[in-house]
């Protein structure tokens, strides 16, 4: 374990699994008979309790947590701003040590709440109708860094310990910003320790993550953390999602689907759409989307276009998108309309964007 330095800084435990908290008491002194059991008394300090200081670890040494103290970090990024939807939508602004932002938002609901994850600072996919895509890949994320959104919301929800009943986060997307699956291992990580029963708890069943097409992921996502899928298709033919998801140049229509029917998961993919006014919201399409979706367990989102500035779209109308929803569901597909929530906070799906830029080189 590094000592602390001013060019380095204390070392984050935040996204540390069991084995690395181990490393971390081991390069601290305890002895090795007790490394393991004193990593787990750790992992549920920050994790399931939710603390933000080492003294609150009162079943630890005072020794062993004064050079925690002198060594390590378990704080949170810096919430910069909080906004809040009329119908209860809360977007978060979230600044980490080195400057960099992103957003995270909480979606509640009447028997749960999602909190929308990012896994990127920026996007490398450059699709035409999120706003996200509109700024440059600045970096991933690291495993503590889409882990302290979980403990972030914990905080401001007021709900550590994680095992209280009657919690309102309950659920989490990756659907924020960033593409999930091109950050993977550090994803992997953070959501094995959300998932575990002495971290956050959370279960599989509760954990959605979304992905543009990055297809050797898919695979490996639904082997090692089998969560549930969510898919951004937004168009039935090649030519049209190549300009819409340009990923798809690599990765196309034929060779996704073929993804999403071995994903080894037994809930259903959730095909994400959103309703562009004169562009893939047309009845031929909804008859070819019912076509590529036969023999997958399927249901689909159709995603009124959530407006931002300079948007290159508008969204269908209120009718278009009940015609189109009638034809997939007239297959036996469900294809309800999702109400947008917190679009008068730029918080709805498509729209989030931070300040955050790529440092020039030196």
């Amino acid at each position: 374990m590094p000592a602390r330095n001013d060019d380095a800084g204390p070392l984050p435990l935040v996204g540390r699994d069991l084995a690395g908290l181990a490393e971390v008491v081991a390069a601290l002194g305890v002895p090795e008979a007790q490394r393991r059991m004193r990593a787990r008394q750790l992992f549920r300090w920050i994790y399931a309790r939710g603390a933000g200081d080492f003294e609150q670890m009162t079943d630890l040494p005072a020794a062993l947590r004064d050079g925690l103290a002198e060594r390590c970090t378990i704080a949170r990024p810096e919430l910069i701003a909080e906004e809040r939807s009329a119908d209860g939508t809360r977007k978060w602004l979230l600044r980490f040590a080195d400057g960099q932002e992103v957003e995270s938002v909480f979606i509640p609901e009447e028997d749960r709440g999602a909190l929308c994850v990012s896994t990127q600072v920026g996007c490398t996919l450059s699709c035409s109708f999120c706003r996200t895509g509109t700024m440059p890949l600045v970096r991933n994320l690291s495993a503590g860094e889409i882990l302290a959104q979980m403990l972030v919301a914990r905080d401001l929800l007021d709900e550590w310990p994680t095992g209280r009943p009657g919690r309102r986060f309950t659920n989490i997307v990756v659907m924020g910003m960033g593409e999930p699956l091109l950050n993977y291992d550090n994803l992997a990580t953070a959501l094995g320790i959300a998932m575990d029963p002495a971290g956050l708890d959370l279960s599989r069943r509760r954990i959605t993550v979304s992905t543009s097409g990055v297809v050797p992921r898919i695979d490996q996502c639904g082997r090692e953390l089998g969560t549930g899928l969510a898919v951004s298709l937004h168009a039935v033919r090649d030519e049209l999602r190549d300009r819409l998801v340009p990923i798809n140049r690599r990765w196309n229509i034929a060779s996704l689907l073929d993804a999403c029917r071995r994903y080894p998961v037994r809930r259903r993919i959730t095909f994400e759409y959103v309703m562009l006014a004169g562009v893939n919201d047309s009845d031929a399409d909804a008859r070819e989307l019912v076509r590529l979706l036969r023999g997958i367990p399927a249901k689909v989102n159709l995603i009124p276009f959530n407006a931002w500035p300079g948007a290159p779209f508008a969204c269908s109308s209120n009718n278009r998108m009940r015609a189109f929803a009638a034809i997939v569901e007239e297959a036996g597909i469900a294809a309800p309309v999702r109400q947008p929530r917190g679009r008068d906070i730029l918080a709805a799906c498509g729209q989030l964007r931070t300040a955050s830029r790529r440092r020039r080189a030196a």
